[in-house]
């Protein structure tokens, strides 16, 4: 199916959910739940919190419906609710760190949240070692490796998406490669 036809077939699924046809609905979910699990996965890792930002993006597209007004394609607008939400995420993680640690212990300060490096040959045994290391980058530049790299979304739609200048974009998509190389290396060089 062409992204007209998808398009069109959006727009009839989103009319009749609308309408409170539950089917409808349960077919936008299907189609765009691997797309959206992709990007978090991408943004959180994979587990239980991923699961319940993708969860909950799907939540918030139907909370939504009714001033769903089709600017933006489906995909998209379920994409910017999805990073949105991970964004959010991991500043709960980075709040949640920082709620345990004692100021007494300044040698133990949290991290930022993302990987931790400790597991990494558990996780290159996994086949995870992509996400691991997207774990590694700061959460502007995973997003916008997430959606570039990996989604396929443009520059101009990147910036759209997280509301930032193309040129931020290039930017941090730039510096996030360097970074994911060097994270690469020094896996290779451990080896």
């Amino acid at each position: 199916m062409n992204m007209t036809e998808q398009q069109a077939t959006d727009r009839l699924w989103i009319a009749r959910a609308k309408e409170g046809d539950e089917r409808a609905f349960r077919e936008l979910v299907e189609h765009y739940e691997s797309q959206i699990a992709a990007t978090v996965v991408g943004m959180l890792g994979r587990g239980d919190e991923a699961d319940d930002v993708g969860q909950e993006t799907f939540i918030r597209f139907y909370e939504s419906l009714e001033k769903f007004r089709g600017e933006a394609a489906v995909g998209t607008y379920l994409t910017r609710i999805a990073i949105n939400l991970s964004l959010n995420a991991i500043e709960r993680r980075k709040r949640m760190r920082w709620r345990f640690w004692s100021r007494d212990d300044e040698d133990n300060a949290p991290v930022e949240p993302g990987f931790d490096g400790r597991d990494a040959r558990a996780t290159l045994e996994n086949g995870e070692e992509v996400h691991a290391a997207l774990q590694e980058l700061k959460p502007d530049f995973r997003a916008v490796v997430v959606l570039r790299m990996l989604e396929g979304y443009s520059t101009k739609e990147t910036a759209e998406l997280l509301d930032i200048a193309e040129g931020t974009v290039l930017s941090r998509l730039s510096r996030g490669v360097k970074q994911l190389q060097g994270i690469f290396k020094n896996e290779v060089d451990a080896t």
